[in-house]
């Protein structure tokens, strides 16, 4: 059967491919540690599983507006005014199946043929398939370590065209953890104003940072809130990342679009649901500290044994649930016979050898590195990094 030209440019996802990859391996009874896993280890907070169970219990599984109930909306109306200052109406609103359908909505809405999108590396992996999937080009911006992976005007100007149109910002960031201080946004913001470009921006790990960094949403500054669509969900700061819901906050007309293409796909998110954005949104707060607390003591842990091995150095990230080390200074020595090249051997080597599975950095963007998440026990974390470091040392 020929398929169309739309999807034959577009690639699986390869942090869900690995993460499967190494489930198959338990599953056959193979002791693989996998640090490929987006989502947090620990359990959606009781009062959230209540609240929807409650909604559920009373008979709210029926159709809501496509957009969401407006007690969904008018929830993440205060959250957005409570932590951002930033004031939005519901037709401003749209809550969708997950921050990825939220994505997959706005660049449907926002560009076509013709259009360029500007996605600085590393990046999330799917952006530039959805970005080719609504026909338009993705540039990849150079960023630099040095920089926490944030771009620069001067990495943004060597790419920027009069095709530019969106550029997307992901702080924190996965796969790097890096994020944008106030300062940086400023740069971007001005520069985002003088060459007309609107701003995605991908808030999904807000809440998870560390060593007393101030989140600051690009949307907060001057010229900002009507060329910036904000992208958030419940997935990583409550742990419902199979509960699929995410939203936007963006100009009325925007979110109109989104709409009319939402009622057209997935209609509206899951409804007895509803109740329990609410109750994650408005309700206490304290499971987030708990969880960020948790992830710390599991980052500065892998930052400091990474940089301690052999050919190895490794960002400390200021964000999300990720390291993201340089293995490029192995790449070139052997394994019986066989050379590692590139960070889709390494990766593969250490799930061969070492029963241990990361995400290669191509899949990235970014072929010097590779990402591993610090979103399982510390016991499998020791576990892990123990046969990642005796896998160096049986390298030639």
């Amino acid at each position: 059967m020929e398929l169309s030209n739309r999807v034959k440019g577009i690639k699986p996802s390869p942090t869900l491919a690995i993460t499967a990859k190494a489930k198959q391996m338990k599953a056959e009874g193979l002791d693989v540690v996998g640090f490929g896993a987006g989502e947090p280890d620990f359990d959606t907070p009781e009062n959230i599983k209540q609240a929807c169970i409650n909604s559920l219990l009373a008979g709210n599984t029926k159709y809501t507006p496509v957009p969401g109930t407006d007690g969904a909306r008018d929830a993440v109306i205060a959250k957005l005014k409570r932590d951002q200052g930033l004031e939005y109406a519901r037709n401003q609103i749209i809550i969708s199946c997950g921050a990825k359908h939220t994505l997959y909505n706005i660049f449907q809405a926002l560009v076509g043929p013709g259009d360029e999108v500007l996605i600085p590396a590393p990046y999330w992996v799917s952006y530039p398939d959805q970005v080719i999937l609504a026909s338009a080009e993705p540039v990849i911006v150079e960023t630099s370590e040095a920089n926490s992976f944030i771009p620069t005007v001067t990495e943004l100007e060597k790419v920027t065209t009069e095709r530019s149109k969106v550029l997307v910002l992901n702080s924190p960031s996965n796969p790097t953890g890096g994020a944008a201080t106030r300062k940086q946004l400023e740069e971007i913001a001005k520069f985002a104003v003088q060459k007309d470009l609107i701003v995605i921006s991908d808030e999904i790990y807000e809440k998870i940072v560390y060593d007393g960094f101030e989140f600051t949403s690009i949307a907060q500054l001057p010229g900002m809130p009507e060329r910036t669509v904000l992208v958030n969900g419940l997935s990583k700061a409550y742990s419902m990342t199979g509960w699929r819901i995410g939203y936007a906050a963006a100009p009325a007309n925007l979110v109109s679009a989104m709409n009319n293409i939402q009622s057209q796909s997935t209609s509206n998110p899951v409804s007895f649901i509803m109740p329990a954005v609410e109750e994650a949104l408005n309700g206490p707060q304290d499971f987030i500290g708990m969880m960020v607390a948790e992830f710390d003591k599991r980052r500065v842990y892998m930052v400091d044994r990474l940089n301690a091995m052999d050919g190895v150095s490794c960002f400390k990230p200021q964000g999300a649930f990720y390291v993201f080390p340089n293995f490029s200074k192995l790449y070139g020595r052997k394994f019986k016979g066989k050379v590692i090249e590139n960070s889709s051997d390494f990766a593969d080597y250490l799930l061969g050898e070492a029963k241990v599975a990361i995400v290669s950095g191509n899949a990235f963007g970014a072929d010097n590195y590779a990402r591993l998440s610090y979103a399982i026990a510390m016991k499998n974390i020791e576990k892990g990094l123990d046969r990642i470091e005796a896998a160096i040392g049986a390298l030639e």
